[in-house]
């Protein structure tokens, strides 16, 4: 595959598609592992939380969270046999924003979308590394996408974004099967031995030779920072609460700081009020300088995350540099900016990064759904990318290769990921080197779904020094507890 060939290209021009599932001949050819599994059985179900405060993004306030929990059963070419699960909130909000459609009418999309993924990997009948199944079937699955909005009548496509959102737990619990299959991280299980194929496959000539434990720890780093958010409608101080939830959590930014220790911030902005903005980003550095000061600490940094909704560069640009007037020692304490202006880049080429670069990282975010994607951000100047496990463990892993390759900078971020798929998240951060911290959103606004996971994994789901310890998620599969039933 040559670096400027799609994907879905390679594949066409490699295989007759015939069938909903049918991999690609290049894969039939190439002489299998002994670890390669075949799935034999995958089951899905669903559960709804509402959360503890409202979270802003995208312009958009949400209160609830539907998570998707997968269960698969595998086979391996040497007879072994294991359950995999994988789980992710579904976020249609943030996958699939829209103005035409309601919350439930893309939740419903993204619920008929699983059922169709379901169905192909339950059919699909090769034996291969994870990796390799999600990568044959993305195109399919892309496709069942297609089908699913012309069946409900959307007036807008589901994006592809949406689609890896849902194909994200099938994915994980196939990475989880392999893994349990031989009572080993499947961290340590991306080299030769165990995949076919090197990252040339994926990611064009420049990675012969090249496989995926070049670039993935087999063990995780043993603790990482916590990126605390403040969202949009986040009370920073006591004058802005009208009533207290009282429910036993902090509820101010002072109060989240001396009770996790934090020294990470991620501080979530609007993008069409510049004046709001700036003030925001002012405002939190004052408060957190008092606290910090307090505290005894004088090392602590910001990221912030304009969810795409700035309308141009120059609205970008116009608040760094005031920013940068007004605190400088606040924006001094920056680490990157995130995803500033619209996802579809092809569609907005004159909106470069190169300037805002010079002065701190700027990570592409919600537009990085491949490789290309990837490319196309660099060549408009983005410096950084950030990884999500709602995009699959599979993808995560790729990119995260690549943009190592490209010296670029490099974060993982959730989606509000509760219970497994904090694991997730968290074991993608610790495993992928140089990646910045770790977030963990639910613990702030949908503790309700970390009930029982506390007393699993304590280090990771309780945080007082500011730091996570992830030096857990070192267990069979994705680190995730076994089970044989949803």
């Amino acid at each position: 595959m040559s670096d400027g060939q799609t994907r879905r290209g390679f594949l066409e021009s490699t295989m007759a598609v015939a069938g909903a599932a049918l991999a690609p001949a290049c894969l039939r050819r190439t002489a299998g592992k002994p670890s390669d599994i075949r799935v034999e059985d995958v089951r899905f179900k669903y559960q709804d939380y509402l959360y503890r405060t409202p979270l802003k993004f995208g312009g958009v306030a949400t209160d609830r969270i539907t998570i998707l929990d997968v269960l698969c059963r595998v086979r391996t070419r040497d007879g072994k046999v294991a359950h995999g699960f994988g789980s992710m909130p579904l976020g249609n909000v943030w996958s699939f924003p829209s103005k035409t459609l309601s919350y439930d009418q893309t939740l419903s999309a993204m619920k008929a979308l699983t059922s169709k993924v379901r169905d192909l990997l339950a059919d699909y009948p090769e034996q291969q590394h994870p990796v390799d199944i999600t990568w044959a079937l993305e195109p399919t699955y892309l496709e069942a996408a297609e089908s699913v909005a012309a069946a409900l009548a959307l007036a807008e496509p589901i994006p592809k974004l949406c689609s890896l959102v849902v194909v994200s737990p099938f994915d994980a619990a196939l990475h989880d099967a392999l893994g349990k299959a031989y009572g080993r991280s499947v961290y340590s299980m991306y080299g030769p031995e165990h995949m076919a194929h090197d990252l040339s496959r994926y990611l064009g000539s420049r990675f012969a030779g090249r496989f995926l434990q070049e670039y993935v720890r087999a063990t995780p780093q043993p603790r990482m920072p916590l990126y605390h958010l403040v969202g949009a409608l986040d009370p920073i101080e006591d004058s802005d609460i009208t009533e207290r939830l009282d429910d036993g959590l902090p509820e101010t930014l002072p109060e989240w700081i001396r009770d996790n220790g934090l020294t990470h911030l991620k501080i979530k902005l609007n993008g069409n009020d510049l004046d709001w903005d700036i003030e925001r980003v002012l405002r939190v550095d004052r408060v957190a300088a008092v606290t910090q000061r307090e505290r005894g600490v004088d090392d602590w940094v910001y990221s912030l995350d304009f969810n795409e909704q700035c309308p141009d560069v120059q609205y970008l640009l116009a608040f760094m540099r005031r920013v940068q007037q007004k605190a400088p020692d606040g924006f001094a304490r920056v680490q990157y900016i995130e995803q500033p202006t619209a996802r579809d880049l092809a569609a907005n080429r004159e909106n470069v990064m190169h300037e805002a670069a010079q002065m701190k990282p700027v990570v592409i975010d919600e537009s990085l759904t491949d490789y290309e994607s990837l490319r196309l951000a660099r060549e408009m100047g983005y410096s950084g990318a950030a990884l999500k496990a709602c995009k699959g463990q599979s993808l995560a892993l790729v990119l995260g290769a690549a943009i190592q390759e490209h010296e670029m900078f490099l974060c993982v971020q959730d989606l509000t990921c509760p219970g497994a798929s904090l694991i997730l998240s968290a074991g993608l951060s610790a495993h992928v080197p140089t990646v910045a911290g770790i977030e963990a959103n639910a613990r702030q606004y949908v503790p309700v779904a970390n009930e029982g996971w506390q007393e699993q994994y304590p280090g990771l789901f309780q945080v007082t020094d500011g730091t996570v310890d992830t030096s857990i998620l070192n267990r069979p599969g994705l680190s995730l507890p076994p089970r044989t039933t949803l």
